[in-house]
């Protein structure tokens, strides 16, 4: 019988966001795929070092081990041939991560596979790679380099609880309310959420994957859940009732929500200890990198160009 994903949050990662490979991308970028072959070839025993989503895949692969090896597959997505590819295996496997499922694309687009893998997540360092899968309803990100982290995931005082923090508004809810925010300004936004604080907001990119997570955190008691959630929102109130209701008619539990009214985000993810952020703007993707591995979601009025 076909092997399935059945009650799994598939999360399909390319290798250029799980491992450092700046320097071979560089010389595939100034010489060609040609050098680049050679490059990982010749090197191919060298281990590669972590890169930004490295410790989030170990966190989550982590959660195997409390939900009897049944809740996470990590998938690989990679336009590295099988060839060239070995050096990313032989890093896995040095590691310890158990990633036994890949596709190696040879320079073509992988995204085409997210599908057919059914990943709820897709994290690249390719802003086109996203777009795409975006495109076709799939939770995806950019994972944006990191300033001033070192690769190894270690931070004073972390759990090894997952804390996985959201953006509203073009990420878990569509950006239908972003854009009136934009053509009616604040006193607009206000009273239309005012008026519409019992009608739930449409669904955005990242609502399966927050009710994929919501379900294996079904799997444990409140108080020792490995997994915690956060909603960090510029919204405040009288904004925050329509979030609130929207949540609750999903049945989608959000363990802390943050309404900023507009102020900086960076701090409070610093504080949540975030292992991941997603956010559709970049102004605030970029202002998070310090404190934490962050991903930009490219969908909705925020990303438009014009």
């Amino acid at each position: 019988m076909p092997v399935k994903f059945d009650n799994k949050l598939v999360v399909a990662i390319s290798s250029r966001a799980l491992f450092d490979m700046d320097d071979s991308h560089r010389l595939f970028m100034e010489q060609g795929v040609d050098a680049y072959c050679r490059f990982q070839i010749e090197h191919e025993d060298e281990i590669l070092a972590p890169g930004v989503a490295f410790p989030l895949v170990q966190k989550l692969l982590a959660l195997n081990n409390d939900a009897g090896g049944t809740g996470v597959e990590v998938i690989l997505l990679s336009r590295n041939s099988a060839d060239t590819g070995l050096r990313v295996f032989n890093s896995i496997e040095h590691y310890g991560l158990d990633i036994t499922r890949a596709a190696f694309t040879n320079g073509e687009r992988p995204w085409r596979y997210v599908p057919a893998f059914g990943a709820h997540l897709f994290l690249s360092a390719d802003p086109s790679d996203v777009v795409q899968a975006l495109s076709l309803g799939y939770a995806a990100a950019t994972i944006l380099p990191a300033v001033g982290q070192t690769g190894d995931g270690v931070r004073d005082g972390d759990s090894g609880q997952l804390r996985i923090a959201f953006d509203g508004d073009a990420v878990l809810f569509s950006d239908s309310a972003e854009r009136v925010f934009r053509s009616e300004g604040l006193e607009g936004f206000s009273a239309s959420e005012r008026a519409q604080a019992r009608d739930p907001l449409p669904g955005g990119p990242f609502k399966s994957f927050l009710a994929a997570l919501h379900a294996l955190q079904k799997q444990h008691p409140g108080e020792a859940c490995p997994i915690r959630t956060a909603l960090v929102t510029a919204r405040s109130a009288p904004a925050h009732e329509r979030v609130i209701r929207t949540l609750r008619d999903w049945d989608i539990r959000i363990d802390e929500a943050l309404f900023l009214g507009g102020l900086s985000k960076a701090a409070f993810l610093k504080a949540f200890a975030a292992d991941i952020f997603f956010d559709d703007q970049q102004g605030h993707c970029e202002s998070a990198t310090p404190h934490v591995a962050t991903g930009h979601v490219p969908h909705g009025v925020a990303n438009e160009s014009g």
